[in-house]
């Protein structure tokens, strides 16, 4: 292990910029013989990794070959889909020579799921309730590769990249402080007015819908999606878990195409969406069926493609996960996995036919990489941008930072990541986010 890059990546606060935010110097401690970067980028409107494979592709591998480095791994593979033609074009002439290679990707949905990400690339099949690190891979977004290869030169995680699409008069996919409020973010892509309209932090298939659209952008922000208040997808991610559990029970007629369709299934994983929404009937909630919820991986393939009744398996999935967390209930694996299906190669979704399904076709649209540099008259840094314990503040109110100083630290003996001041300033507050007022602003850069 290279614990030079390993320190490095932490003292610069890197974390999974794709997904939960998992601090990245705890998953590059680890021995592995592959390292996957993750360029499917498979939800539909989202456009930040596509891009910056081509504009940073020589610090995306810089960042690649540290991370096979630090963990001993032999072989690095950048996974993309084919149709991302410039970013392939770009990368097969960059990686000549160099002990990392292209793997083209089908464009179907969820590609980027790493345990399917994992099999499509290697073949190997990662354990039911297991981890990448178990198949011999270690799988990382195409961002936190550009983090790392700036956390190397000392320059730590100040900005995140950000596609801003849907119903505005232009999308684009911008560079933001960290802290940048929503509202602000949606200025740029021309939203003015936003009464009469909804907005998805992430993708359409696992975001979320903001209840407040003055909270800030953070470490994990991807994609931000404007819709009208009644579109479909809007509703379907708005509705309360008394309703969908009761809709549940009375009106799943249990088909199985959620099971069936459900990209773990396939893999082997003993999870069954169906006999889980008949457990909400028939089940005590410690049953064997109702502990597997704990394997979804909430892609919402169930809820959002399979279900003819519209009914939400993955709602209910996620509402069981915290519920068994809640009771210190694990998953404990038979230790028999199953082979992974013969149909899978059948039941992948083609990207085209889900964003058609989901009523996004004319929203998806090009949302190029904006050149323009954007700081906000104030920022609201969260403490917690990442899995594990909130970071702990290093400044105080009324004190001077500079961008990229170190404003919080991870807590001694805890799981966490740094936090960096993304403006130049004053600290104006602090709680759960550092606010900082903006100072020495000039042509539009902090």
């Amino acid at each position: 292990m290279n614990t030079e890059t390993v320190n490095a990546v932490m003292q610069a606060g890197v974390v999974g910029a794709g997904g939960a935010g998992f601090p990245t110097h705890v998953k590059i401690s680890a021995e592995v013989d592959t390292v996957i970067v993750n360029g499917a980028e498979c939800e539909p409107l989202l456009r930040v990794d596509q891009q910056l494979m081509v504009t940073e592709a020589e610090k995306v591998i810089r960042g690649l070959e540290a991370v096979m480095e630090a963990t001993g791994a032999a072989t690095g593979i950048i996974a993309l889909k084919s149709k991302y033609r410039e970013a392939c074009d770009t990368l097969e002439q960059l990686t000549t020579g160099k002990p990392v290679r292209l793997f083209r990707l089908e464009d179907f949905f969820p590609a980027g799921d790493e345990q399917v990400m994992v099999y499509e690339v290697t073949g190997r099949v990662v354990p039911e309730g297991g981890l990448p690190l178990m198949a011999g891979c270690v799988v990382t977004n195409v961002e936190t590769m550009l983090n790392v290869a700036n956390a190397l030169v000392g320059i730590p995680v100040t900005d995140t990249y950000v596609t801003i699409t849907g119903a505005v008069e232009n999308p684009v996919t911008a560079k933001l402080p960290l802290g940048t409020p929503v509202t602000e973010a949606l200025a740029l892509a021309g939203v003015k007015e936003t009464g009469a309209v909804r907005v998805i932090d992430g993708g359409p298939m696992m975001g979320r819908v903001l209840t407040d659209l003055t909270v800030p952008v953070t470490k994990v922000t991807k994609g931000l999606i404007v819709l009208p208040a009644e579109h479909r997808l809007v509703q379907n991610k708005t509705l309360t878990m008394e309703y969908i559990i009761r809709r549940s029970k009375s009106t799943c007629i249990q088909c199985r195409m959620c099971s069936d369709m459900c990209p773990r299934n396939l893999l082997g994983h003993p999870i069954s969406p169906h006999l889980i929404m008949r457990g909400l009937n028939y089940m005590n909630g410690d049953s064997d069926i109702m502990k597997n919820a704990l394997l979804c991986c909430e892609c919402g393939v169930c809820e959002l493609y399979a279900c003819p009744m519209l009914l939400s398996p993955k709602q209910v999935n996620s509402e069981l996960k915290k519920e068994l967390a809640k009771n210190g209930v694990k998953f404990s694996s038979t230790g028999q996995q199953q082979p992974v299906s013969p149909e899978r190669k059948y039941r992948k979704i083609p990207s085209k036919r889900l964003t058609a399904r989901l009523g996004l076709s004319r929203y998806d649209v090009a949302a190029g990489l904006s050149e323009e540099s954007y700081c906000p008259d104030r920022v609201y840094i969260p403490l917690r941008q990442h899995i594990g314990a909130p970071a702990v503040p290093t400044v105080k109110v009324g004190q001077q930072v500079a961008k990229g100083d170190l404003i919080a630290a991870i807590p001694e003996n805890a799981l966490g990541a740094n936090i960096h001041a993304s403006v130049k300033g004053t600290v104006k507050q602090i709680g759960q986010n550092i606010e900082i007022e903006t100072a020495g602003k000039r042509g539009g850069q902090c």
